[in-house]
């Protein structure tokens, strides 16, 4: 392991992102916030930060009756802080990639767990897949994130997005399916006959499907949070 001096460990460990976007990356693992004003940020996810920033969870009702409800059934997948004020805020996740996304009129579901901020300007509501049928017994929540501003999302590793046509479905493992285009709408899948042959649920007798047009992000990595989630066999869902 290569020896510094503390000036030169300073001078290579030190900040580099340019600083004039509101959402900058910092590291491919970490994400600088230009902070003028207020965005919200998963709760847990500062590492550090200069200027007079103030941290405060939602109030109970500060997106309605509807929201907070919708908030409460999610648990601590949906835990959103607010940050105001003004300075440069750092975040991270878990040491995951951290990807910035600039929407336009644009809308895009992402997986609750995989959000690390949001912009003041998006708009943004949870949604839930809701069997039509089946035994499952948890369901899944997701946030439609829409509007124009910045977001920034985090996968384990590089993602990977799929471009999904009318004449090519994309099918995908829920426990690494990340985000996807706002006008889909996914089904659940489940393969009987691999359900049976295995003895029991797994990533692969469970698959989300996707049709129409658009696109499908994954990441080389199952997350634990939906593992739980797909042990049941499903069938259809649909959005509420």
């Amino acid at each position: 392991m290569g020896r510094h001096s503390l000036e030169d460990f300073i001078k290579s460990t030190g900040e580099r992102a340019p600083g004039q976007g509101v959402f900058e990356l910092e590291r491919e693992h970490l994400l600088e916030v230009n902070l003028n004003g207020m965005v919200w940020t998963k709760m847990g996810s500062m590492v550090a930060y200069t200027g007079d920033i103030r941290f405060m969870r939602e109030g109970g009702l500060e997106h309605g009756l509807g929201k907070l409800v919708k908030i409460s059934l999610a648990g601590e997948g949906i835990s959103l802080i607010k940050a105001e004020g003004r300075g440069k805020l750092y975040l991270a996740d878990k040491g995951k990639k951290v990807s910035v996304l600039k929407l336009e009129n644009d809308s895009i579901f992402v997986n609750c767990n995989d959000i690390l901020a949001i912009e003041n300007s998006i708009n943004w509501d949870i949604k839930m897949m809701r069997k039509l049928s089946g035994v499952m017994d948890n369901e899944v929540y997701n946030v439609k994130l829409e509007g124009t501003g910045i977001v920034a999302i985090t996968t384990h590793h590089d993602p990977l997005t799929f471009r999904v046509t009318k004449e090519r479905p994309v099918f995908t493992s829920p426990s690494v399916t990340v985000a996807w285009s706002g006008n889909l709408e996914p089904e659940i899948k489940t393969d009987i006959s691999l359900k049976t042959l295995i003895g029991k649920s797994s990533g692969e007798s469970v698959q989300m499907v996707f049709r129409g047009e658009g696109f499908v992000v994954v990441q080389p990595y199952e997350e634990v949070y939906f593992q739980a989630q797909t042990e049941k066999r499903v069938s259809n869902v649909i959005y509420t």
